[in-house]
């Protein structure tokens, strides 16, 4: 009885923490006391070309991550009309850049991936909207509770990610980061706090 009350107050715990972590997002969080809305692209600064140079084995790859926001990146490349969507209970207008205008190695990125959960009590997805040249991905990462009828806190962010070897990177205000990677069809994601908790998920494919 003991062991069952410790861990469903470690998966209580837990929980919390993510759903901390997911508020406090480098992506421009919407107004908590507003509700859900279309996300329109904020200013943000693009990141230098990747070098194209290869490292020497001893050499440590940099974290990838974005700069604080101040200058748009280049998303001249068109994108879709918005098409209404609803994502772990929240209204999202989601938008995706033509892919044959998007580099072949950063296509794989584009789209909208669901069903995705860090823990039994979050739900979470990703919407990459365009990638440009030099690696910058906009980005829509969306979370709430599992199922309509769940206690906890959602919301839909919005900013910048960054490609770079193979893999989608951004991280939160507080220092958490997201690391996704192509897994088949699907993208295999992974969540690190600053205290070092480390979480996956599977976000899958949808049209």
């Amino acid at each position: 009885m003991v062991a069952r009350f410790v861990a469903a107050l470690l998966v209580l715990l837990s929980s919390a923490a993510i759903a901390i972590a997911q508020q406090q997002s480098s992506p421009i969080p919407l107004d908590p006391g507003a509700p859900p809305r279309s996300i329109e692209p904020e200013p943000l600064q693009p990141l230098p070309p990747a070098p194209e140079a290869v490292q020497s084995p001893g050499a440590t790859p940099s974290a990838g991550l974005p700069p604080p926001a101040t200058a748009a990146p280049d998303t001249s490349e068109p994108l879709s009309a918005p098409i209404g969507r609803v994502f772990c209970e929240q209204p999202v207008a989601v938008r995706l850049a033509d892919l044959e205008a998007v580099g072949e190695r950063f296509r794989p990125f584009i789209g909208v991936w669901s069903d995705a959960s860090w823990t039994p009590q979050l739900c979470a997805a990703l919407v990459v909207e365009n990638v440009a040249p030099d690696g910058t991905a906009t980005i829509l990462y969306v979370f709430g509770p599992m199922g309509a009828n769940a206690r906890g806190t959602g919301g839909v962010l919005q900013g910048t990610g960054v490609i770079r070897d193979g893999e989608l990177r951004f991280q939160n205000s507080d220092g958490s980061q997201f690391v996704f990677r192509p897994l088949y069809a699907d993208l295999d994601g992974r969540l690190t706090t600053p205290k070092d908790q480390s979480y996956k998920a599977v976000f899958k494919k949808t049209p």
